[in-house]
């Protein structure tokens, strides 16, 4: 087995090394104002997005997607898997229609045969591989075959003893599909289908993982997990589970299917019970989960093999059932406007532009004063703000409340700083929005594409950890009392540490 284990970098990556791993996005519909397909497609276009994942056929979004070049995973829904798993003339039929109809105007690229299967529908698993081979049989009677993979997403829980990666396997009891499966999949030249959602493991953990290890945020190697079987470094829970698929394959003798993950997402906003669904988090994670895939970074186990993922999701869902988190996963609303802007920044960069082109940093509603007044006092001072168009007699002097003038000097300073992340913050109590504070006289930096001066501080706005912020400055208006609780918490983790 350890030589097994050895050659199996080597495997994968003389058959898929040369791959570049893209960005997807699914695209959810259970909105109560969906918009159009036409609509879909130009924002698609507008944030550079080639990829997408439909959970069906749907024959509109298919035609509204011709001549676009964007390509295409549809999806056999569940509730058809049973009539396609036992009828070749289904399953040909299935393809006539919702394939055969549309390309090669509309670059249909792979179909998923049902979505999670094992776990969500598992009276069906006993004719999902038959599904996916007659599925595969009727692109082979159409010449389609090479040009689109036959698959079926998995949930990442199929996967028992997930760290360390190097001991994982897939759930034995599932063994008579998993490996007809997976030799289907080795056969015909197809992927892996895998949802990897580290919000899930990071909530379901008792504090075990730590935020910032499922997050992607950058950890000291003595808080990096060890595989204390490989010696491998793991800076994050997406690539552990990756890699623990790969060792799952690699224990039933398949060594060469490459993993595409369809899903995978952090939601922005939760209810009680899930305080770490915010905006702050679900941006951080997008942001960093896209850098590491169009880096082509791969996983500790495979170094710049291509782990292609799609995001959960285009548009908040607000038709979805409880809880709240599970109708918050979208990067926009269904108007088109963005749910948070991603901290991208590369020219041409899938999701880096911001449909507006105009963004604010304002006072969250319902922001205490007292904290208002200590970052107002910040901006205006550390922050190196030109805070003068707020004394009085100037142009945004009116109204004289801390809400307003704190909404200034936030943005003032979020727009002299770039829009860099961690610019809009102030403990807490500022947030992105596409609205134009701009009233009257009073301009705001930013305002119709009219960027705030650029200075060469290199401050950052207060986090929530900052004890910095002060208060004697010309813009207080209530009390300057202030002050701070730093919570420090120990983590354990089940894996190696170092």
């Amino acid at each position: 087995m350890a030589i097994l284990l050895l050659l199996l970098p080597l495997l994968v990556s003389a058959v898929y090394g040369d791959e570049k791993a893209f960005i997807g996005v699914n695209i959810g519909t259970d909105l109560s104002d969906m918009p159009s397909p036409t609509q879909v497609v130009a924002l698609l276009k507008a944030q550079n997005v080639w990829h997408v994942r439909l959970y069906d056929a749907d024959r509109a979004m298919l035609l509204a997607l011709a001549n676009t070049g964007i390509q295409v995973t549809i999806s056999v829904p569940n509730e058809q898997l049973l009539g396609i798993g036992q009828s070749n003339a289904t399953a040909a039929n299935w393809v006539a229609r919702n394939v055969i109809a549309h390309v090669p105007a509309t670059n249909i690229t792979a179909i998923a045969v049902g979505s999670e299967v094992l776990t969500a529908l598992p009276n069906a698993a006993p004719v999902l591989v038959s599904a996916l081979k007659l599925i595969h049989s009727a692109l082979v009677a159409s010449n389609l075959d090479s040009q689109i993979k036959v698959s079926t997403p998995h949930s990442s829980s199929i996967i028992l003893d997930s760290f360390p990666p190097s001991q994982a396997f897939f759930n034995r009891s599932w063994d008579p599909v998993m490996v007809p499966l997976l030799k289907f999949l080795q056969s015909t030249g197809s992927y892996l289908m895998l949802n990897v959602y580290p919000y899930y493991d990071y909530m379901q953990s008792n504090d075990v993982i730590p935020l910032d290890y499922a997050l992607f945020r950058p950890l000291p190697p003595n808080k990096e997990a060890v595989d204390a079987n490989t010696l491998l470094h793991y800076t994050n829970v997406f690539d552990a589970i990756v890699d623990a698929a790969y060792f799952s394959m690699s224990y039933l003798n398949i060594t060469n299917v490459p993993i595409v993950v369809t899903e995978s997402g952090w939601p922005s906003k939760g209810d009680s019970s899930e305080p770490d669904a915010t905006v702050d988090n679900a941006n951080t994670y997008n942001s960093n989960l896209i850098k590491h895939v169009i880096n082509n970074t791969g996983t500790p186990k495979h170094p710049g093999i291509a782990v292609s993922t799609y995001i959960y999701e285009l548009y908040n869902e607000d038709l979805r059932p409880s809880p709240l988190s599970e109708k918050n996963w979208g990067l926009f609303d269904a108007n088109g406007t963005p749910v948070y802007i991603l901290h991208l920044t590369a020219a041409g960069t899938v999701f880096a532009n911001d449909t507006t082109n105009q963004t604010f940093c304002v006072a969250k509603d319902g922001a205490d004063p007292k904290m208002l007044q200590a970052a107002l006092d910040w901006a205006c001072g550390p922050g190196k703000v030109d805070c003068s168009p707020l004394l009085q007699g100037q142009p945004c002097y009116e109204p004289d409340n801390v809400v307003s003038h704190s909404t200034y000097a936030f943005n003032a300073y979020f727009q002299q700083m770039g829009k860099s992340t961690g610019t809009c913050d102030f403990k807490g109590v500022a947030t992105i929005s596409t609205t134009d504070p701009s009233h009257g006289s009073c301009i705001f930096p930013g305002s119709f594409g009219k960027n705030g001066t650029i200075t060469n501080g290199t401050s950052l706005a207060p986090s929530s950890n900052d004890t910095s912020l002060g208060c004697p400055t010309p813009y207080f208006y209530r009390s300057c009392s202030f002050t701070t609780s730093v919570i420090i918490s120990a983590f354990l983790m089940t894996a190696v540490f170092l």
